[in-house]
Parts: structure tokens; C-alpha cells; sequence
């Protein structure tokens, strides 16, 4: 075992002790990344991953520094942005990814990214027709 090899091994042993943990969190990150366009509720995500959803809650914030809910809103908006960069319009994007209106999803990603979706995607379109 080399030198290196030893250290990663015993930073796993202190920030990830518990396999199982970290089983149940990466498959949750797994199935909120391929779910994300869905309604997801932490009762659901706790009863696919077979624990309390309050454990599942504190273990997902331990490893990942945020609750289920805001990683699925940050990988919707993450989405979000892809689509409108694509020229995608507003709405479609909006229920594409499963949000209940326009409105909730505008409010959203102007508080997540700073810009409503409409001005998000003019820059973006300024942006690629300034490079080309």
C-alpha cells in the first residue's frame, strides 16, 4: 500500500465511517439527479431509501451540505438554465421540469440566479451571437 493510499484510506475512515451512510446518500443523489424533473417530497425519498426520512435528512446535509429539496431546486435550475441557453421558451421550460407555473418557477430562478429566465436567456443569446 502506498503512502498515498494509506492517507485517503484514513480521511474515508474519519469523514465517511459508515459505508451504509454513504450508500444511502449517493443513491439518493443518483435518483434525484435522474428524477429531477418530478415532484419529490422527503416521506417519498425516505421510503426508496428505507430510513427515516430525519436521518435521511441529516445524513444528505452532512455529505452533500444541503437539504434533498435544495440540491433537486438547484439541479432543476441547473436544467433550467441548459434549456433556455438552448432556446427553450419560458413556459415549456417551466412545466418540462415540473414546476406547478410560471410564476413559482420565475420567482425561483430569479432568487437562485439572480436574473428572471426571460433575461437569463437574452444574455445567454447575446452572449453566443458576441462570440460567433
Amino acid at each position: 500500500m502506498t503512502y498515498y493510499h494509506q492517507e485517503i484510506t484514513q480521511i474515508e475512515k474519519t469523514c465517511y465511517s459508515n459505508k451504509r451512510h454513504l450508500q444511502t446518500v449517493i443513491g439518493l443523489r443518483h435518483y434525484i439527479n435522474n428524477n429531477f424533473d418530478k415532484e419529490l417530497s422527503l416521506s417519498l425519498l425516505s421510503n426508496i431509501r428505507f430510513t427515516s426520512k430525519f436521518h435521511l435528512l441529516r445524513l444528505f446535509k452532512r455529505y452533500y451540505g444541503q437539504t434533498p429539496k435544495q440540491y433537486h431546486i438547484d439541479k432543476r435550475i441547473e436544467q433550467a438554465k441548459l434549456l433556455l441557453t438552448k432556446g427553450a421558451a419560458v413556459t415549456e421550460t417551466c412545466y418540462t421540469l415540473g414546476f406547478d407555473s410560471p410564476s413559482s418557477f420565475s420567482t425561483l430562478f430569479k432568487s437562485r440566479v439572480g436574473l428572471t429566465p426571460t433575461e437569463f436567456q437574452k444574455r445567454a443569446t447575446f452572449t453566443k451571437s458576441v462570440k460567433i
